[in-house]
Order: C-alpha cells, then sequence, then structure tokens
C-alpha cells in the first residue's frame, strides 16, 4: 500500500495511510501516517465501538491539513484487550488448507535443510 499511495500522490491526490505497520510505511516513504497499535485487519479499531473508530478517522484525516510532510501521527487510543487474548479469539480453529500446505513446505524444506541425513 506505501507504494500506491506514493503513486496516487505523485498524480496529485493527497492520501493518508492508517497502518499497523508504521515503520514499513515510513520506509516507502508514505506522505501521510496515522500509526495504530491494533492487531490486523482491525485498523479503525473495535468493531461497534464508534468513539474509537471516530478517533481513528479524525486523526487520519487532520493530517490532510499537515504541510510538514512526511508526517507521521500515532493515534492516541489503546486495544482494550491484552493482543495474546485478541489474537486467539479471532484464530480460526483449523488453518485455510493454503495456510496448512505453505506450512507443510516450509517445515519439509527446514527438514532438509537441517538434517544431514536427506
Amino acid at each position: 500500500m506505501p507504494v500506491l499511495a506514493r503513486a496516487v500522490e505523485e498524480s496529485g491526490i493527497a492520501t493518508v495511510m492508517v497502518t499497523m505497520l508504521p515503520e514499513i510505511a515510513e520506509r516507502f516513504d508514505s506522505p501521510r501516517i496515522a500509526a495504530v497499535e491494533f492487531p490486523f485487519g482491525h485498523s479503525y479499531g473495535v468493531p461497534h465501538d464508534r468513539a474509537m473508530q471516530e478517533t481513528v478517522v479524525r486523526t487520519a484525516l487532520s493530517l490532510y491539513e499537515r504541510d510538514d510532510l512526511p508526517v507521521r501521527v500515532d493515534v492516541p487510543v489503546s486495544w482494550p484487550v491484552e493482543f495474546k487474548t485478541a489474537y486467539r479469539g479471532w484464530q480460526p480453529k483449523e488453518a485455510a488448507p493454503i495456510v496448512a500446505m505453505l506450512k507443510r513446505q516450509v517445515l519439509e524444506r527446514h527438514a532438509k535443510e537441517h538434517d544431514p541425513q536427506q
């Protein structure tokens, strides 16, 4: 997304990135970054938490008023549940078939690289 934001900016359209990975957005020279410390898939906050989501949106929109680019603002809200607990609640009981296949491939490759018998 940072590369896309830069391309859109170059065409004259201002962008703001709301991201859980602000360091990566900074490395790609994104002009306006609203950083959130939220679990993936929840970049605007807890579902149905209007106040949290509004804080994220207002913070992101405020970046359009800034001329000191590039700029990064850490959104002043915290996730209300410890991340380990939150992630556990969102993880499916069984991995998606593609994830299971990729995991198998990685484990097999790792075993070959670290097993001198093969």
